[in-house]
């Protein structure tokens, strides 16, 4: 195993990873310990090229130092990326050479579960560390985090939908989603259940197809949903997907979503205000699955209850953002970027 350090002046802490005889390549970027030891999941991506990678890092461990403010976490920023194809090249060696990478950081930064794994992994990965959360067992095992993150992101439309229509019923409504695991899936189960009229994409052909089946869905091809008719868009794939190119496509009132690190520039947020569109800044809709992942990292007992009480404050902490925003006639990412900024001095004073 050769673990060396990466020199970022953003970030507290970047290691390269490497395992010859698993086959594990990757990195771990440390964002921030300013709240407390760094969280975030390990994603498991066939990126083109370690530069790909390292850059999804750093992108996505910043997002989560934003997110675990944002939720009132004593918890910093961190996350993992494992370049491979997780339906060909992972295997349990390999989960549990990466966890010997993260016992190395001894405790700086705890992994969980994102895209590419599953329960199952995080117990080959806790084989090697303690460092680990989202696991199915256990005395205070927080399991697969997608139905969380999936109810957190449901509040969030409706409180976006609130803010651009008027109210936050979604009968008759079309909300556009965009990626179908388990995230996607989830949410667009509550969708359905609230009456609204889904248009659907993913890579996977198959699985668009079964979900079209089980909502009555409208599907379409990857590239075209940018150009969907709809009321809502919901981002559930990977980031950066709100350029300068897909911007002006849309044709939405509002963008409220799953993925990490939507806006591919902070321009991006500013483009969206200039054409109307409402959106619900992702670190605050995202935050369910890193509050249910908090309650294995932070041991607490009554889960249910704080989970659901971290719920409601983050849609409380979303409406405010909007609320502000509006007031104020700016772009919403701003507004939840200054509140962010300002829980992070404060608790840091």
């Amino acid at each position: 195993m050769k673990v060396t350090e990466v020199d970022t002046p953003e970030h507290e802490e970047v290691v390269r990873f490497e395992d010859p005889a698993t086959g594990l390549t990757g990195f771990i970027a440390i964002h921030s310990t300013r709240l407390g030891p760094s969280a975030g999941g390990v994603r498991m991506r066939p990126y083109g090229h370690e530069v790909e990678a390292l850059n999804d890092a750093l992108r996505l461990s910043r997002g989560m130092t934003y997110k675990n403010a944002a939720a009132d976490l004593p918890l910093g920023g961190g996350k993992a990326v494992i370049i491979g194809d997780p339906s060909v090249d992972k295997t349990p060696e390999l989960m549990q050479a990466f966890g010997r990478v993260v016992q190395s950081l001894e405790g700086r930064y705890w992994t969980a579960e994102d895209m590419g794994m599953t329960p199952a992994d995080m117990a080959q990965i806790g084989t090697e560390t303690r460092f680990v959360a989202g696991l199915a067992d256990g005395a205070f095992a927080s399991g697969d985090p997608s139905p969380v993150t999936a109810r957190g992101i449901f509040s969030a439309i409706r409180t976006a939908a609130r803010h651009r229509f008027g109210s936050g019923e979604l009968t008759g409504k079309t909300v556009s989603v965009q990626g179908l695991g388990s995230v996607g899936h989830h949410l667009c189960r509550f969708l359905h259940q609230a009456g609204a009229e889904l248009i659907i994409t993913d890579i996977d052909a198959a699985q668009v197809t079964r979900v079209a089946q089980e909502f009555s869905a409208t599907l379409v091809a990857p590239d075209a949903i940018y150009e969907a008719q709809a009321d809502i868009f919901a981002p559930c794939a990977i980031g950066a997907i709100l350029n300068e190119a897909s911007i002006p496509l849309l044709k939405v009132g509002a963008v409220a979503g799953g993925a990490n690190n939507q806006l591919a520039t902070e321009a991006d947020g500013q483009r969206l205000h200039e054409r109307g569109i409402l959106y619900a800044p992702d670190f605050v809709a995202n935050g369910g699955g890193i509050v249910n992942v908090a309650t294995e990292i932070l041991q607490i007992a009554d889960r249910e209850d704080w989970v659901a009480a971290r719920l409601e404050a983050l849609d409380r902490t979303m409406d405010r953002i909007l609320s502000t925003a509006a007031r104020l006639s700016v772009c919403p990412n701003d507004v939840a970027e200054r509140i962010v900024h300002d829980i992070l001095h404060q608790k840091a004073a």
